[in-house]
């Protein structure tokens, strides 16, 4: 209770911070309230459109193409049954994710740099200035976030396959059912309440973005804007331009009680249809 307390609730308190205009000589508590006004900046700005635009359409992709890619993959591992090519698959698992997108930063650049493989090696020299030209950089960052994480989606849903009983495949196989229905009439239906909670956890940070690879990967090019600027690079750019703590507070507070209100509803929605699969 103590470390909840500490950790998760005195915290709260700092959401203040969003609705006031932070004056350090002043505090928090001394410093002048102004309202919503710090939400404003986030909608009248002309790459509002834009960046509310990025984030959500790529975590939609995020969210569902990288559930049936997880699915696939841990169910193609545990069917060959070599449990150790999943650090092939996740290349960072160990380290923190800002050591790891460092990381597929460089390996990105490596292949797409100027003289990188792909310029100098496929395309022979008649190379793209791929850090110019926005319109790659939608396929390109769904690769580069499939690749880093669905290894570790995978895991998870390897050791829910795991806990399966054997027998029930094996009656299944006397049954004379095929390796594909084995999977649609047990393995999914089994885990499905793992795939419904990793899908409410994502739906709750619909309007977060992987800031690293938005920021990093692309290596802040002003040029790809238009296809990496998301919330999250957008609040850091005001912030390192404006130093206004409060604007980037109240971003926060935007993206959480946006995320906050997706998970009551679809909780909810799943309530309805299957109640032992809720969160609550």
């Amino acid at each position: 209770m103590i470390y909840l307390i500490i950790n998760n609730y005195l915290p709260m308190y700092g959401i203040t911070i969003a609705f006031k205009n932070l004056d350090y000589s002043k505090g928090i508590w001394g410093s002048p309230w102004v309202g919503l006004k710090n939400f404003e900046y986030l909608f009248k700005t002309k790459d509002a459109a834009i960046m509310i635009r990025n984030t959500l359409c790529y975590n939609l992709v995020f969210i569902f193409g990288g559930l049936v890619l997880a699915l696939a993959i841990a169910v193609m591992m545990t069917e060959i049954g070599q449990m150790k090519i999943a650090k092939f698959i996740q290349p960072a698992i160990c380290f923190p994710n800002m050591v790891s997108i460092i990381i597929v930063s460089y390996l990105v650049y490596a292949f797409l740099g100027a003289n990188g493989f792909v310029n100098n090696t496929i395309l022979h020299g008649n190379g793209i200035s791929w850090y110019k030209k926005a319109e790659y950089w939608p396929y390109i960052l769904v690769i580069v976030y499939f690749w880093k994480n669905a290894g570790y989606s995978a895991i998870i849903y390897i050791a829910s396959i795991a806990g399966i009983d054997k027998s029930l495949y094996e009656a299944a196989k006397l049954d004379g059912a095929s390796k594909m229905k084995q999977i649609f009439t047990i393995t999914l239906p089994i885990i499905r309440p793992m795939i419904i909670l990793m899908l409410l956890l994502q739906i709750g940070r619909i309007f977060n973005s992987d800031f690293g690879l938005f920021l990093q990967v692309p290596m802040n090019s002003g040029m790809l804007y238009s296809t990496t600027q998301t919330i999250d690079t957008y609040v850091y750019r005001a912030l390192m331009e404006l130093n206004d703590v409060s604007m980037s507070s109240a971003a926060s507070v935007f993206q959480a009680v946006i995320g906050f209100s997706l998970v009551l509803i679809s909780n909810l929605i799943v309530r309805k249809i299957d109640k032992d699969s809720a969160l609550f």
